[in-house]
């Protein structure tokens, strides 16, 4: 693990609670080195992860990062402050069309990640549900790591969580008597007010957990999506 110790930081206002997924969304990894480590730039994570598998290290564990932004989850606010952020080097959507642009996060970096995230979790006793995307605090802004990160092999490492096992059980039905809003905060989300933030909050929720459709429709097989993972973080 090298280390690129970056300025942008500060005190953790509250007990880490989430472990938080980014992509890098620029050039290189170098680009995205430079920047979180540039005290103009007030951005930073924990760690970061290069397409070989390189894991850098920024930010101490004990330390509030800057990787979140503008963001929320089950109501609170301060996500920076409750979370751990690991940044994937990958271009994302803005390079979509250029050369490299969003590509399938290679078998490297993913295994990295995997031993990554399970000392983390062990570390600070993270919950299944409460690994998450950047996606999913801030969805009205931001939608790495993307569909093309595999949550469903993370899952199945003991990392997150996922429905399919689930999916086509009896015991998932869909609570008609609560709202579909309803549902979204249960889960976590946080940016509700309106038609066009509950559209991009099912967008995001899809991009995590349905990643071949996400049409920001809570169609049938997403609301049963939903319903089994509120199952499994509340039974």
């Amino acid at each position: 693990m090298s280390k690129y110790l970056s300025p942008n930081f500060n005190d953790r206002k509250a007990k880490i609670k989430y472990l938080i997924l980014h992509y890098t969304g620029m050039e290189t990894g170098q680009a995205a080195l430079k920047r979180m480590c540039d005290a103009d730039a007030e951005v930073s994570a924990h760690y970061m992860i290069d397409e070989k598998g390189k894991l850098y290290n920024l930010v101490a564990e004990s330390k509030r990062a800057w990787h979140a932004g503008v963001s929320s989850f089950e109501g609170q606010a301060d996500v920076n402050s409750l979370s751990i952020g690991v940044e994937l080097v990958n271009q994302g959507h803005a390079y979509q069309g250029y050369e490299g642009g969003y590509q399938d996060f290679p078998e490297a970096q993913m295994k990295c990640l995997i031993t990554l995230c399970k000392e983390i979790i062990q570390r600070h006793d993270i919950k299944p549900w409460h690994v998450i995307a950047h996606s999913d605090v801030a969805p009205l802004r931001k939608c790495d790591p993307g569909e093309k990160f595999d949550w469903k092999r993370l899952s199945k490492a003991g990392i997150g969580v996922w429905a399919e096992s689930f999916l086509h059980s009896p015991s998932v039905q869909s609570k008609n008597n609560i709202s579909v809003k309803e549902k979204l905060k249960q889960w976590g989300y946080g940016y509700l007010s309106n038609t066009q933030e509950i559209k991009s909050t099912i967008i995001a929720f899809q991009r995590h957990f349905r990643p071949q459709n996400f049409d920001g429709i809570m169609d049938q097989e997403t609301m049963m999506i939903l319903d089994d993972l509120l199952l499994q973080k509340f039974r």
